[in-house]
């Protein structure tokens, strides 16, 4: 690897045009800078450099070199940026838009485990619907989100993405609890709890039992997660949700999930943060919590 001063040679020769200037900007001898590249040039059986009267322009060669030198110093001081941030990620708040589900399981997780290692670091987990998540970090009142199906938007950078299939959820105890995997017929004679049509997920459900050709009459609607979950821990209810809504009810074995044979359509969770915005370095460090509690037995099909 090039030593680092020697990138800083170049890459001022390069933008001042003379050696002398860039000596004089780095209080250099010019003649040290000279050297350096006239052993540079070489080493490589290249010239870096056209040396005109009236200054220096980099050759083709040059060029190439030059792009994988700004790549580097930007990455370095980005490196070192991050080193110092260090000493001051144990203090702040991050704030992190998120949906019910999600916050007891995946979120609850992954700021605990954040927290025993940035005690002095306070977390705020607010709890909202895909179009608020989408509009409070959008609006920056919150460093990060993780929803499911949250519209795109230019102003949002993707962290990560997961599919992340619907299935039956059951009381431990119901009959179809027995199987691994239901066909949606099976699930017609029980009281079926649907989410409204407010919730995406109302769309992707209803869209599996019309392609099945199944006609139904829901027992239940409602916008909300916590209780589709309290429906179908007192009876012979069924849910459709996905293993990250009810995590804590899977730990304690008060729900079961089920495959279901028929196909569901993508049920995407993301995790998202302001593009173009400037993130602290405990945003990047909760976020990197966050998507290690997401992976495990799920495939990841997108990030940036």
């Amino acid at each position: 690897m090039l030593h680092s001063r020697l990138l800083e040679y170049i890459d001022e020769v390069a933008r001042l045009g003379s050696i002398r200037a860039a000596g004089a900007r780095l209080h250099v001898a010019p003649s040290a800078i000279n050297r350096q590249i006239l052993l540079l040039e070489a080493e490589l059986e290249q010239p870096l450099f056209e040396r005109l009267p009236r200054g220096m322009r980099p050759t083709p060669a040059g060029e190439a070199l030059l792009a994988h030198i700004r790549r580097t110093l930007r990455q370095y001081r980005e490196t070192v940026a991050d080193i110092r941030d260090l000493q001051a990620v144990g203090s702040g708040e991050v704030v992190i838009a998120t949906m019910t589900g999600l916050a007891s399981g995946v979120v609850a997780t992954a700021a605990a485990t954040f927290r025993a290692r940035h005690p002095r670091v306070r977390i705020s987990i607010r709890t909202m619907t895909t179009l608020d998540i989408l509009r409070a970090v959008e609006n920056s009142e919150a460093d990060l989100g993780l929803g499911f199906n949250i519209p795109s938007s230019a102003q949002l950078e993707v962290r990560w993405q997961m599919n992340t299939r619907l299935g039956v959820v059951v009381s431990p105890h119901h009959p179809l609890a027995r199987m691994d995997a239901i066909p949606l017929a099976q699930c017609t004679p029980y009281p079926l709890i649907f989410a409204d049509r407010s919730m995406v997920i109302h769309g992707i459900v209803a869209e599996a039992f019309a392609k099945a050709g199944l006609d139904i009459q829901p027992a239940f609607h409602t916008n909300s997660i916590e209780t589709m979950k309290r429906l179908a821990t007192s009876g012979e209810a069924i849910a459709f949700l996905s293993e990250f809504d009810i995590a804590e009810e899977l730990r304690d074995g008060r729900l079961a999930f089920r495959q279901v044979r028929d196909a569901f359509s993508n049920n995407i969770v993301s995790l998202v943060r302001r593009e173009k915005h400037g993130h602290g370095l405990a945003d990047f460090l909760l976020a990197d919590e966050i998507v290690a509690a997401l992976q495990p037995g799920e495939q990841a099909f997108g990030s940036a």
